[in-house]
């Protein structure tokens, strides 16, 4: 079985993570096979991004203890391949979107979600910070003080919060959420694709400003926090389901 599935019809691209045993984790492999469908899309009106089973994604397959500089250079590359794209892209998000999958998310142009699901940045955690431009994706949507409640909290937001605080562009009820899904991808397919293209460029430059700079300070910093004590004892902890005990080093 393949992690990724990958279908182009009638000018939509559509992205299924495939593994829902691990509740769509994402390997290095499935970062670069997104962005390569992304990047080579001649002939593509808008593409879709969603899950298999019961999560959108629950964040990236990372080694404790390793510096993960592969895999986050995989998911910079996927960042910017999302927002980068000259065609909107609809984040289906059938399930939880937790860590990097909540940055595919935002990344994407919308996002449909259920009300019954809901965004999580739990690495705080485990003693790790976001990545995938987390703290400029967040930031920008619904500004400073709520996502560092969410980035340093590690909070649950449930949809209907993340919908009214402006992270989302859609929550329905769960029986309306595939309908919601179709009508969107087809108006979009039918689209001014250049004006798309072009008010999608413009609304990132003006709301993602330093992107760049936050995807290389999360890669490095990410780097030293995956080599500290704390990680170590915050994944410990979390196995063995107990309290961690950090000490800042």
């Amino acid at each position: 079985m393949t992690d990724l599935l990958v279908d182009r019809t009638d000018g939509v691209l559509t992205l299924t993570l495939n593994a829902p045993q691990r509740l769509n984790s994402v390997t290095t492999e499935m970062f670069e096979q997104m962005s390569d469908a992304l990047e080579d899309a001649e002939g593509v009106r808008v593409a879709v991004l969603t899950g298999e089973g019961r999560a959108f994604c629950s964040g990236a397959v990372m080694a404790p203890g390793a510096t993960n500089t592969g895999i986050l250079e995989a998911a910079d590359r996927l960042i910017h391949a999302l927002t980068g794209a000259p065609f909107p892209v609809v984040a289906a998000l059938n399930g939880l979107a937790a860590g990097i999958g909540s940055s595919l998310a935002l990344a994407s142009d919308f996002q449909v979600a259920n009300e019954d699901d809901y965004f999580l940045q739990a690495f705080v955690n485990v003693g790790l910070m976001g990545d995938g431009a987390a703290h400029e994706l967040i930031a920008a949507s619904i500004g400073r003080a709520r996502a560092t409640r969410m980035l340093m909290l590690g909070e649950r937001l449930p949809n209907p919060e993340a919908y009214a605080a402006g992270l989302i562009t859609h929550c329905v009820p769960a029986g309306e959420w595939q309908a919601t899904v179709d009508g969107l991808v087809e108006k979009l397919a039918s689209g001014p694709t250049m004006a798309y293209a072009r008010i999608k460029s413009a609304i990132n430059a003006a709301a993602l400003l330093h992107l760049d700079e936050t995807l290389a300070t999360e890669t490095v910093e990410q780097g030293v926090l995956g080599a500290s004590h704390d990680f170590a004892e915050g994944v410990a902890a979390f196995s063995e389901k107990r309290q961690a005990k950090f000490t800042g080093a």
